[in-house]
């Protein structure tokens, strides 16, 4: 059996999981600046 299917659909789904995981961190970050910058305002 050809075992490089699982391989790339595992190294694929890192991929996606990945970059999944630094634009929900990447947009927690930009609303912790806002909320920051609000307190500063004030």
């Amino acid at each position: 059996m050809n075992a490089w299917p699982f391989i790339v659909a595992a190294y694929g789904l890192t991929g996606v999981a990945s970059l999944a995981v630094a634009l929900w961190s990447f947009r927690a970050m930009r609303r912790a600046e806002a909320d920051a910058e609000k307190l500063t305002r004030r």
